[in-house]
Formats: C-alpha cells, structure tokens, sequence
C-alpha cells in the first residue's frame, strides 16, 4: 500500500470511521492486555457529525481485562459495625469513569432509563484499547495498489454477482429512488460485510466505552457512545444485537452510531431502519450516505487511464491544499473536463468517457508512473465512506465486475 492510503479507524473518524473507518485487517498476535489509565478524568461532550464507516476485520480475540488484585490493607470496620458485613469494595478506575459519563450524559440530554439500558453489562475491554492503540498516527503501508486489490476484489466478484441478483429488485428501485449506482451499492455492501457475512462481535457499548475511557480519542468515541445510548433508548435497535467492529461500527454497512442517526434508512417498507438484519434497509442508508456526501445521478465514477510521457503534471496540481483526507488527497490533481483531458493525451481504458464537460480529477495512488485513473465527483464520495484511494478504488472496481448482475 502507499503510504498514505492504509485503511484505518478516522477520528474518520468512514464514516467515516471511513471506513473508518472497513473488515480487512488480517488476524494479529494477542498483546498484553492494556493497563487502563491511573485516575478517570471527565471529557466533554461531542457532536455527532457523519463518520466513516468503513473498519477493519474483527480478526483479534476478546480480551478480557485481568482482574485487580485484592488490595493488602483491606480497610477495617469501625467499631460497632457489624462484623459479619464484607469491606466495601473500591470502585474500579473504569467504574468510576461510567459513573462520570452517565452524568454528563444526563447534562447532554440523554435519558437516565436510557443509559440503564444501553451500560446494562458493559466491561472494559483491554483488547479493544490496545488495537486503537495499535493505530498509526498516519496511515501508511508497503504495498502498492495492486497488491491490495489482489486482495479485496478475487473472492468477493462471484459471491458479489450472486448477491446482486438475488436483490436485484431492491437495488434497482433503491437506485432509481436515490440515484446511487446500484453495483456500487453491492461492492460497498461487499468490501465493509462481505455481503453481510462479517458484521464484527465485539459488545459496542463495552468497546465505544473502552476507547472513550482510554482517552486517546475521548471526544470522539463519548460521542459515539452517547449515539449509540440514543439508539437503545430510542428502541431502535435492541442492545443485545448491536455487535460490530471493536471501533464502534456495526451493521452490515458498517455505520457508526452517530452516521446510523443520520442516514440510516427503511428500504423494505416495514417502517424502521435496521441495518442488521435487513438488506434492502442497508442498501438504502448506504444510498443516503453517498447522496449526502457529493453522489450525482447519471455519472460514472470514472476509469482507469493511460497518462502521457509528456503530461505536465504541475500544471495540473491542484493549488489548493487538502485541509482534510490530505494524504490520500494530495495525490488527486485539479478537476478538468473530460475534454481537457483527452486534448492532453489521456487514454481511458475499456471504458466511455463522459461528456465533455464534465469534471474529471486525475488519480495515481502510488504516484506518478504506477497507475493512473480519472475520476469524477462520485469518487469522491466514495471517498467519503473511508478516505483512502485504495478503498475507493476497491469499490469502484467491485462495483464495475458485479454490474452486470445488478441489470
């Protein structure tokens, strides 16, 4: 991979949380358990803003956290206390920490018989803790592109043709409803689930919880705790399903619980949202995603493409640096229109170039001289989902050799 196109939990946190945040991570070794911090500290409240949601496979085993050790000068009862009564029992760091977030959740809003509900069971998890941590502090891999598609898109075309057609129906008027492509809709579906087969295990209030407590990215995850306390208490979704990504996705589009708020959608007609079990509802809230996010109906995301010797690559930069995504973005170019572009000496590969004037962004996700693409604005939505090239490119590829079962 690049060195700026790893797909990671973002802070995207898709989406994303892209991707996100996406179920690929191969299996890693089981790590000492993580010592949770010292002493709780209060974090303030999030907003919830749309999130990636693509994440990484859930490979790694629960790890449980070991228990505390009984402390050597267990406190003595006063005199006159009833002899027979146990020690009080310290409070754990993590409990106390709970007990901190229910009142500022109270203060935000949420409801008391809501937070019941939804802590109902929940533990610190030392091996949700120390995979966050395992996190680069940027995104970055040896491999190229190629690489990682050979590894995404093989074994997930045939199953993907399959399950095209079985749903063939539900995608076509969730598609003529929203406008999003219906093959990108089943390779969005394909790369986050694997068609809905690998939707994570880890408890989300357990692991939302952890991560919030361990601090290193407290606003972000408090937020997503309280979206999540919101959907239980709403009755939204039951607690006892809501199993995801150790990072707080779930589902088969792999939403976090702030982007499920906001675009989780009812697409088989039974007049609720559930994007666990139900595969028209998920095709539908991934459609509300990528529309909110830049879709536009009737373009294509764009093609794989042959670059000149003689392209001038600095006169096509883009003068105005990323403030968001920047590495991943920093290797698209300025948008030109399609006709620009051919006058340049651009080729497009096994596929039509759009109108003339449409904008048209070139891509090398591994720089200059190792794979071309031109894009359009559906890209970058796609992008939206989890802000790397390679994800995006997965998808769009997916998308392409699953197409022609979505007719």
């Amino acid at each position: 991979m690049a060195n700026d196109d790893k797909l990671w939990q973002r802070g995207d946190m898709r989406v994303f949380l892209p991707l996100g945040l996406c179920l690929f991570a191969a299996p890693v070794a089981a790590q000492t358990p993580v010592v949770p911090p010292a002493a709780p500290t209060a974090v303030a409240p999030a907003d919830l803003p749309p999130a990636s949601t693509a994440r990484p496979d859930e490979a790694m085993p629960d790890q449980a956290p070991e228990p505390a050790p009984e402390p050597e000068n267990a406190p003595v009862p006063a005199a006159g206390a009833d002899a027979a009564d146990p020690a009080p029992m310290q409070a754990s760091p993590f409990q106390l920490w709970l007990d901190n977030y229910r009142a500022g959740a109270i203060g935000r809003g949420l409801k008391a018989e809501w937070l019941d509900a939804a802590l109902a069971g929940a533990s610190f998890d030392a091996g949700v803790v120390a995979r966050d941590r395992r996190q680069p502090d940027s995104p970055g891999a040896p491999t190229g592109y190629a690489t990682y598609l050979d590894s995404k898109l093989p074994t997930r075309i045939g199953p993907g043709r399959s399950a095209a057609g079985a749903h063939r129906d539900a995608l076509q008027r969730i598609a003529a409803n929203s406008g999003v492509a219906p093959e990108i809709l089943v390779a969005i579906w394909g790369i986050e689930t694997f068609y809905g087969r690998v939707t994570g295990r880890f408890d989300l209030p357990s692991a939302l919880a952890s991560l919030a407590f361990d601090g290193r990215r407290a606003a972000l995850f408090t937020g997503e705790l309280d979206a999540l306390v919101r959907i239980i208490g709403e009755g939204r979704e039951d607690r006892a399903s809501l199993k995801g990504s150790w990072a707080g996705a779930f589902g088969q589009p792999q939403f976090l619980p702030s982007s499920y708020l906001v675009y989780a959608r009812d697409g088989d007609g039974d007049g609720r949202a559930d994007i666990i079990a139900s595969v028209p509802d998920s095709f539908a809230s991934i459609a509300a995603y990528l529309t909110a996010n830049g879709w536009q109906r009737g373009q294509p995301w764009g093609f794989r493409a042959i670059v000149p010797a003689s392209l001038d690559r600095a006169a096509v930069a883009n003068p105005v640096a990323p403030a968001a995504c920047a590495r991943p973005l920093s290797r698209h170019s300025r948008a030109l229109p399609a006709a620009d572009w051919r006058a340049r000496g651009v080729i497009a590969i096994n596929a039509p170039w759009p109108a003339d004037t449409t904008p048209m962004t070139l891509v090398e996700p591994d720089g200059p001289g190792a794979g071309a693409f031109l894009v359009t604005a559906n890209f970058r939505a796609i992008m939206a989902y989890n802000c790397s090239n390679y994800y995006a490119l997965s998808v769009a590829l997916l998308g392409d050799a699953v197409e022609p079962a979505t007719r």
